[in-house]
């Protein structure tokens, strides 16, 4: 009796759901299950370039996020009224019916913790802590009324990537790279670089391809020790043998795929082939040492650290390489105040440092290249911060801070298509509401699809019974901003 069970426990342990789809009905379970998850182009090679809706204005993006959510109100929110009303108790009416993460009763408002000039022919507002950007401010577009509907760094974080503020959903660089897969075999489409010292609140789910099959999913670079781990060979493997026994495995899983169709067979096939590939691709273009002085001193660089500004140099490098999406996160800028590391006079000051010169330098090394106006850069976080003080750590606390605000916060937007020196949106005239220009994450993420070439509407992927999108069931074009 027991010998029988083990036996059909065996058994059952070896039937998956895909073979039973293959078995049941005479295979035609099978059948339907392939359909459900077709690449988009209906290509045997998941990644193979293809043209978007209409004529593209860029061709790449580089998006620049600042995890933490940095204060517009110190850097490009010029509200000289706030410095009028510092110090003094925050209206009742500024806190009737809105959810704080932290501010509890009746905080004092907190004027700018900066100084501010305009500059460029735009005459554009941007702070003392910003002087290499101020140089370049007339290629930038500045969204100044964005808006979101998460308080909460994962949250809010997954809304601006993946469209939702809950798990699940393919990242906005996933989405890009099914939609034109790559021009590039020996790099992954989309990479992702981290820099901070921490991994955004969201984790990798900020970068992953959700319900579309993994090979979009983002591949995070390193930009100390081995570029991508496990990408080397093992000890005493040569790379003649490894050729053989990915041939050996990918002749196995293609003749699975003919079988029962699923894509993740696919996937399996093309991230073989691009890790044997990257072996010999990434270490050189992730090696900036290879890079003349003249840029290292631009960006301020360091070959071999941990970097904002590495990345920042890796990002031209990979772009102009054919990498489709380059993702940057920078941790450490959510300003709460509770002590030096996160308040507006302490380690948001080291976070504008860290980023001010490397992304100026970005700018400008793109343009005098030829990659601007086909490369789109985008700059912003996930939320802004209030006018009034954070009030949790009492009133001995010499380091300030600003809480999380969802209703208003600044994006910009450069190259690929952009208008450059241009200012859409206005908030009122302490930087509490928008009063013009209002821009919703969907709508920013409808305006990186339109600069690729997507129709935001059409760009879908059938998953669970409907076709899903990135904008979901919102999102419009801000028309203002392009060029």
């Amino acid at each position: 009796m027991n010998l029988a069970k083990e036996a059909r426990d065996a058994h059952l342990g070896h039937v998956t759901r895909r073979h039973f789809l293959k078995s049941a009905g005479a295979g035609f379970g099978a059948l339907a299950f392939a359909t459900l998850g077709t690449t988009s182009a209906g290509s045997r090679d998941p990644l193979t370039a293809r043209g978007p809706h209409f004529t593209p204005r860029a061709k790449r993006v580089i998006f620049l996020h600042m995890a933490g959510g940095p204060s517009p109100l110190e850097l490009f929110d010029y509200k000289p009224e706030l410095a009028r009303l510092h110090g003094q108790d925050c209206p009742e009416s500024l806190l009737e019916g809105k959810r704080f993460a932290f501010i509890r009763g009746i905080p004092k408002m907190l004027g700018p913790q900066a100084t501010f000039q305009q500059h460029g022919e735009s005459g554009a507002w941007i702070s003392n802590h910003m002087p290499y950007l101020a140089q370049v401010a007339d290629k930038v577009a500045f969204l100044k009324a964005m808006h979101t509907d998460e308080f909460n760094h994962a949250p809010a974080q997954l809304l601006v990537h993946s469209g939702s503020p809950r798990l699940g959903r393919p990242s906005m660089g996933s989405w890009v790279t099914y939609g034109l897969g790559t021009e590039n075999d020996n790099l992954p489409a989309f990479v992702v670089l981290l820099s901070g010292g921490a991994a955004p609140d969201a984790g990798a789910s900020v970068y992953g391809s959700g319900f579309l099959p993994t090979v979009y999913q983002g591949v995070q670079c390193r930009t100390k020790g081995d570029p991508v781990l496990f990408l080397g060979d093992p000890d005493g493997v040569p790379r003649s043998l490894r050729r053989k026994s990915i041939d050996a495995i990918n002749t196995i899983n293609r003749q699975q795929y003919e079988e029962v169709g699923d894509p993740e067979i696919l996937t399996r096939i093309a991230q073989y082939e691009m890790a044997f590939r990257m072996q010999t691709s990434v270490p050189n273009a992730m090696d900036i040492s290879r890079e003349p002085a003249y840029i290292h001193e631009m960006y301020g660089t360091e070959p071999g650290e941990t970097a904002f500004s590495n990345n920042c140099l890796l990002a031209r490098r990979l772009v102009e390489r054919g990498v489709r999406f380059v993702q940057l996160f920078h941790w450490g800028w959510d300003s709460h105040g509770a002590g030096e590391s996160e308040a507006l006079n302490g380690g948001f000051l080291e976070r504008c440092q860290e980023t001010d010169r490397p992304v100026a330098a970005l700018l400008n090394d793109l343009e005098q290249r030829g990659l601007l106006e086909e490369t789109l850069v985008i700059w912003g976080g996930e939320f802004g911060r209030t006018p009034m003080l954070e009030n949790r750590t009492g009133s001995d606390n010499p380091f300030v801070g600003r809480d999380h605000h969802s209703d208003v916060y600044t994006m910009w937007m450069a190259g690929g298509g952009v208008k450059g020196g241009v200012t859409h949106g206005e908030t009122d005239e302490i930087g509490y509401s928008a009063v013009s220009g209002r821009v919703h994450v969907h709508d920013l993420q409808a305006t990186i699809l339109h600069l690729l070439g997507f129709d935001h509407l059409r760009l879908t992927y059938p998953f669970q019974g409907r076709d899903f999108r990135l904008t979901d069931v919102h999102g419009h074009v801000v028309h203002e901003v392009l060029a």
